[in-house]
């Protein structure tokens, strides 16, 4: 699969796409500022809006009419732009969404008609529809109108490109339409007005695209290719709006699919799936007493990607076996709560085939089976809804010939907001004051739906039947009328709502998922407050909210998998998140790290795929493979598949989660060794001899810092001792903001003004630079340490981690957190510990991202021995990492170049200090500091 093919095509398709549609609008007289009215040329035949060269006639009129209620209608949630961008929007990607479907289908002989639409089976230039008579084609496509058989006569009898492009555009609308017989969650009765503003042709732009640029075996199924390819559109698709809404500071709701989307790599979909239903599946076998061993199940279902576990003392429940006999097939589910394109349910599907196959069914039985009772999906995106219905259509069509004609659909929904509903509208039929309760708490989940898609749940249950009474109420004939009619498509609304609630509601034996990534800063405000008030322990990032919420959805005994970013095995943020999922069994993890995704690059956005059990298994030993040190997705595939196949390689990893909790914060080290367990429960907390914190932040870095060379030494006092000093000619104090990696001494770059202990930073109401989002003002910490000896460090790190001793006179930032003690030997001790590969092990268990927190610094232990002897070398270290600091012009104690130190002064000359300077810059210190002139 040329994934650079697919990815320049679904780019250039959506551009192409929206500037067609665009000049189509203006040819209507409709552009981004306004809608026109129709030239006094116009008659009611014939109405022209731009000028007489672009006459719209026949069913067109009815059209933009229709087109232009439809902006109208829009523009009352918004504004006439935002509402005109929105509809150029949906109608590209709606015609998008059903070329591909198209493709697939024809390529892999699906469509009905087994007609091509988009190319030639021959090898013409010609698609082969365009070949076909209307007595061919009207058993598949419907009989043809007067005017559409005027369209196809006057084709035949010109040829003419404008002429064969008309029929073109007819017969392909004309397909779409009839395959709403089969996909009708895809290929919906077209609007007029998306009709009108499509204009296909097949010998250039996107039909041809398709045709030659991505390979017709990526879509052909029985040569390897899968809807597979559908996922990847659909993302790259998505690439220009995501660039876009990346730099907003926060997202809106519309940002929310873009943004978010990130197709799941075919491998760890394999992974998920395989640990979690596959397990499950063995849990039934092994309650049917299937004498198999766990490897030759997976094995004989060619589950490759399935990891045996490790010897348990502890195995399921006596009643959770009982359970699990009398299990069928039809009573397990698997539910993905954020399913994009359906990558995941369609892997599930085949698991399920093969499942059922095991149980003597049919292809053709297991298949309505599946898409019946076995999988379900949600999403906030109609484009992926369509997508991932389609690809589970497809599936199901692969096995089963009838299905396109079954009254049968994948149980995969499109979750809608439905802001023009109220109680009110239905006040006249509730009759208990619990209908209206539950009725409003309903329509309140669903007013922002586009927001909260999965995550909504009710907390209390909601009496389903008795608001259906209300719904399934018939008016009579003598009771038609405009209200009554409008009051039955606002109960068509509330059913809808009412029938993704009930499934919402339900419990699902497997999830898995893909959850969207978004931190808790970005999201728009109501989003913010639902995921704060509903999901409290996972409230930092939206993933952290759905996994709390997929816990949620599974039932006593189920299994969930997911793949995250890894902070929540770390950071203080997730903290509450981790000593929840105590309650339920980790039972693999294959920890990713970065570049998993090999769509996102850079070192940034690390990953981890995990398996929990929901159920607590005390003495589980759960199975981890730390796959971050195979820097690319193929070898963290490779690498993982060879820990399946040998479990004694060194990095898998096994260990009971209990162990967590005895390192502070309850990181999910699971690589820590016993040794350092046992320090964490014995010895010495840093905090019990050491004060650690943050420091100030000034809220306009470029206002209050500067670095020491450009400011004005009289201004200057680099050598002040305390906060006792009365700042009056002294304007600038040194301040430590971390910096560079840098053991023992230096990065002393910076000063802050502090002149009238900080009047000025104090003064300061300015909003600092809102449109990037870090509009945080000042904030001053722990003042009363500040000018105080003690030890900082830098914040954020790629790799390495190191203190420097800062002597008495700085003020530190948050990017420079400090360390203090009473006492100086306990400082140089602590900085010995803290410049140790020990320190460095610790702090990778608690917290192995880029930042290196206060609270990872608190956690580590201390243990004292030889103390005096580590302190003399500590000040020797200290010593000379100030020599080599001052050896240089970026110190403000610099003195003589170290070159220059030991030539006669008869040997030097200005010439000599020229060449000198010309190797190692010394560009913002005077020459007569370079002499060593006082």
């Amino acid at each position: 699969m040329d994934k650079t093919a697919i990815k320049n095509f679904a780019i250039e398709s959506r551009r192409k796409l929206i500037a067609a549609i665009k000049l189509q609008m203006k040819v209507l007289g409709i552009t981004e500022e306004q809608i026109s009215d129709k030239l006094e040329t116009s008659t009611s035949e014939i109405e022209y809006y731009v000028d007489d060269r672009n006459p719209i006639t026949g069913s067109n009129i009815v059209k933009r009419q229709k087109l232009v209620v439809e902006l109208h209608e829009r523009e009352k949630a918004t504004d006439y732009e935002t509402a005109y961008n929105e509809l150029v929007e949906e109608v590209a990607y709606t015609w998008f969404n059903r070329l591909i479907a198209i493709r697939f289908m024809e390529v892999n002989g699906y469509l009905p008609s087994r007609i091509r639409v988009l190319s030639s089976s021959s090898g013409r230039n010609e698609p082969d529809i365009m070949l076909r008579s209307e007595a061919d084609l009207v058993p598949y496509l419907g009989a043809f109108s007067n005017e559409e058989q005027a369209i196809m006569v006057h084709a035949s009898e010109t040829e003419a490109t404008v002429d064969m492009d008309a029929k073109y555009r007819m017969l392909f609308i004309k397909q779409a339409n009839a395959l709403n017989a089969n996909l009708p969650h895809l290929f919906e009765k077209t609007n007029d007005y998306a009709e009108l503003l499509f204009t296909p042709n097949y010998h250039d732009g996107i039909i041809q695209h398709l045709i030659n640029d991505i390979d017709e075996a990526d879509f052909d199924v029985t040569r390897g290719g899968q809807v597979e390819i559908i996922g990847w559109l659909y993302q790259y698709y998505n690439t220009e709006p995501k660039e876009v809404a990346f730099k907003k500071r926060k997202y809106a709701e519309t940002d929310i699919p873009a943004v978010t989307q990130l197709f799941t790599p075919d491998w760890i979909v394999k992974y998920m799936v395989e640990n979690s239903l596959g397990r499950y599946w063995i849990d039934v076998l092994h309650a049917r007493n299937d004498s198999r061993s766990e490897v030759e199940i997976a094995q004989a279902y060619h589950w490759q990607y399935y990891m045996p576990e490790s010897q348990q003392n502890e195995q399921v429940s006596l009643k959770a076996q009982k359970e699990l006999t009398e299990v069928k097939l039809e009573d397990i589910t698997l539910v993905d709560a954020a399913m994009g394109s359906g990558h995941v349910l369609v892997y599930a599907f085949d698991v399920f085939l093969q499942l059922y196959e095991s149980e003597g069914y049919s292809k053709r039985d297991a298949t309505e089976n599946i898409i019946q009772y076995n999988l379900y999906g949600f999403d906030i995106d109609t484009r992926a809804f369509q997508l991932s219905y389609f690809a589970l259509s497809m599936k199901a069509r692969e096995y089963n010939r009838r299905f396109l004609t079954l009254e049968l659909s994948p149980n995969v929904f499109d979750i809608l907001e439905y802001t023009d509903l109220s109680v009110q509208d239905f006040e006249d039929l509730i009759t208990t004051d619990q209908q209206s309760s539950d009725i409003t708490r309903l329509l309140n989940a669903f007013h922002d739906g586009n927001s909260y898609g999965s995550l909504i749940h009710f907390t209390d249950p909601i009496d389903f039947l008795e608001i259906e009474s209300i719904i399934d109420t018939k008016p009579g004939e003598h009771q038609l009328s405009f209200e009554s009619i409008e009051l039955e498509e606002k109960k068509h609304k509330l059913k809808e709502i009412i029938t993704v609630s009930k499934l919402l509601c339900r419990k699902y034996t497997v999830g898995v998922m893909n959850p969207p990534y978004m931190g808790s800063g970005k999201m728009n405000d109501v989003l913010s407050k639902y995921v704060k008030r509903h999901f409290t322990a996972g409230k930092a990032d939206l993933f952290a909210a759905f996994m709390e919420r997929l816990r949620m959805f599974v039932s006593a005994n189920g299994y969930y998998a997911m793949i995250t970013q890894h902070a929540w095995m770390f950071l203080s943020s997730f903290e509450k998140l981790r000593q929840s999922l105590t309650q339920d069994t980790l039972i693999n993890m294959a920890h990713l790290g970065t570049r998993a995704f090999e769509e996102i690059g850079g070192e940034v956005v690390q990953s981890t795929a995990f398996v929990l059990k929901n159920q607590n298994l005390t003495e589980y030993v759960g199975t981890y493979e730390r796959l971050i040190d195979f820097n690319s997705q193929d070898r963290k595939e490779t690498a993982y598949l060879a820990a399946v196949r040998d479990q004694t390689v060194d990095y898998l990893y096994r260990t009971n989660q209990a162990n967590f909790k005895k390192i502070p914060g309850s990181p999910i080290a699971y690589w820590a060794n016993k040794n350092i367990l046992s320090e964490f429960q014995i010895g010495t907390n840093i905090t019990d001899v050491a004060f650690v914190g943050l420091g100030m932040r000034t809220g306009d870095n470029k206002r209050f810092l500067r670095l020491w060379h450009e400011i004005n030494c009289e201004l200057f006092d680099p050598n002040s001792k305390s906060a006792d000093i009365t700042f009056k000619a002294v304007k600038w104090v040194p301040y430590n903001k971390g910096g560079n990696f840098r053991k023992w001494y230096g990065n002393k770059e910076y000063v802050v003004n502090w002149k009238n202990d900080g009047q000025e930073i104090k003064a300061n109401t300015k909003r600092v630079y809102p449109q990037l989002g870090n509009n945080l003002g000042w904030k001053i910490t722990n003042e009363p340490y500040y000018f105080k000896e003690g030890l900082t460090w830098t914040f954020i790190s790629s790799s390495k981690f190191g203190v420097r001793f800062s002597p008495q006179g700085s003020i530190f930032d948050v990017a420079g957190s400090s360390l203090f003690t009473t006492n100086h030997k306990d400082l140089l001790y602590l900085e010995a510990l803290l410049n140790s590969k020990a320190a460095y092990y610790i702090l990778q268990l608690q917290n192995p991202t880029l930042n290196f927190q206060v609270i990872n610094i608190k956690n580590i232990p201390v243990k004292y021995y030889n103390e005096s002897k580590i302190v003399s070398i500590v000040e020797k270290l200290n010593r000379l990492s100030s020599l080599d600091w001052d050896d240089f012009e970026n110190s403000w104690d610099f003195k003589v170049h170290p070159l220059l130190s030991h030539i006669a002064d008869d040997n030097l000359s200005i010439w000599y200090y020229s060449v000198v300077l010309t190797n190692r810059g010394a560009k913002n210190v005077p020459i007569f500091r370079l002499l060593g002139v006082k």
